[in-house]
């Protein structure tokens, strides 16, 4: 059975940072897609960073060059390195995966955006503030 269990989250202040962690266990998770998504009040969600069996990467140009999504196989755990946070940055941040479709890292970040992947896990609050 996959099962995905965020940390990290927390409350900071602008301009601060934070680690998401992912672990994540039923299944050999190097052929797949996984990536992060997140969902602040009142909107829909937002696919923030995607990374492929290939190892190519996607990010939202919204977290450009400040967010680096990374993972660790031998510690199956999949990490959301996020700096220079803004209040606009403020979510729930889930981390999900597809296992099916054999997604690109773009394709991630678009389903993740739109119609979501095939697990997810309940999310890690961040809360920034100004």
């Amino acid at each position: 059975q996959v099962e995905l269990v965020e940390s990290g989250g927390g409350s900071v202040q602008s301009g601060g940072s934070l680690r998401l962690s992912c672990e994540f266990s039923g299944r050999d998770f190097r052929r797949d897609c996984l990536g992060w998504f997140r969902q602040a009040p009142g909107k829909g969600r937002e696919g923030v960073a995607a990374l492929d069996s290939a190892g190519e990467i996607a990010y939202a140009d919204s977290v450009k060059g400040r967010f680096t999504i990374s993972m660790d196989n031998a510690k199956n755990t999949l990490y959301l390195q996020m700096t220079n946070l803004t209040p606009e940055d403020t979510a729930m941040y889930h981390c999900e995966i597809d296992t099916t479709r054999q997604m690109t890292a773009a394709q991630g970040l678009y389903a993740m955006g739109t119609y979501g992947m095939d697990y997810r896990g309940k999310g890690t609050l961040v809360t920034i503030s100004s």
